[in-house]
C-alpha cells in the first residue's frame, strides 16, 4: 500500500497589507482557503489540515486546526499543522499557502510522485526558483518544527539542509503569484479569469 501523504493549507494571516484576512478573499466564486484545500485534495495529499488563525475558517473537506500564535508569523502555523499531523498515520506531508491561489494540482502530484521515488523533501520551482508547494517527510518534521520562526516557515530548514532538498520543476503547472496587495489580488484575478476562459 502507498504511504498516505497529508497536506497542510496555511491559512492564518490577517491579510494586514491586502486589509483583509487572504483566507476569505474570494476567486472566481471560492474563498483562497477553499480553493487551496482543493489544491491539495486534487492533487492526492489526504488528509488536509487547514491552518486557521486570524478568523475562523471552517471547510467541510478539511480538518480546521487553530494556531493561537498565528501573529507570530508562519512559522507558528507550519508547526502546528505539523502536531496535529503526528496524530495521524501520514507519512509526508505537502505544504502550501492559502494566499498563492495560482499554484496547480499537479505541481502537488509531482511532488507526491517525487516523494513515491524516494525524495523526503521536494519543492516545487518554478523556472529552476524553489517556491511552493513543499513536501516533507515524517522523519524531518521535528527538525522543521524546531526552524520555524517568524515568517520562515520551512524555509530555514530547507536552508539548513541543502542535500535533502528534490526541487520538482512546475512551471508548466501553475504560478506561486502571493496575494499580498490589492494590486496583487487584481492581478490574480485577471490571471485567474483567463485560464477559466480557456478551458471552457
Amino acid at each position: 500500500m502507498a504511504e498516505r501523504v497529508a497536506g497542510i493549507l496555511l491559512a492564518a494571516g490577517s491579510g494586514s497589507r491586502l486589509g483583509q484576512p487572504k483566507a476569505l478573499v474570494e476567486l472566481g466564486g471560492e474563498t483562497l482557503a477553499q480553493r487551496g484545500v482543493a489544491l491539495l485534495q486534487d492533487g492526492g495529499a489526504d488528509p488536509v489540515i487547514l491552518v486557521t488563525g486570524a478568523v475562523p475558517v471552517t471547510i467541510p473537506e478539511a480538518l480546521a486546526v487553530h494556531n493561537p500564535d498565528w501573529s507570530t508569523g508562519m512559522g507558528s502555523s507550519l508547526a502546528t499543522g505539523l502536531h496535529a499531523l503526528a496524530e495521524t498515520d501520514a507519512e509526508a506531508a505537502v505544504v502550501a499557502l492559502a494566499d498563492q491561489p495560482l499554484v496547480g494540482a499537479e505541481a502537488v502530484r509531482r511532488l507526491i510522485a517525487a516523494y513515491a521515488g524516494g525524495a523526503s523533501v521536494a519543492v516545487a520551482a518554478y523556472d529552476g526558483k524553489p517556491r511552493n508547494p513543499v513536501l516533507i517527510a515524517r522523519g524531518h518534521w521535528p527538525a522543521v518544527i524546531e526552524l520555524a520562526t517568524g515568517d520562515t516557515g520551512a524555509r530555514a530548514f530547507l536552508r539548513a539542509r541543502p542535500g535533502l532538498v528534490t526541487q520538482v520543476e512546475c512551471g508548466d503547472t501553475g504560478s506561486p503569484d502571493d496575494v499580498d496587495t490589492a494590486e496583487d489580488l487584481a492581478r490574480v484575478r485577471g490571471v485567474a479569469t483567463v485560464r477559466s476562459e480557456e478551458k471552457s
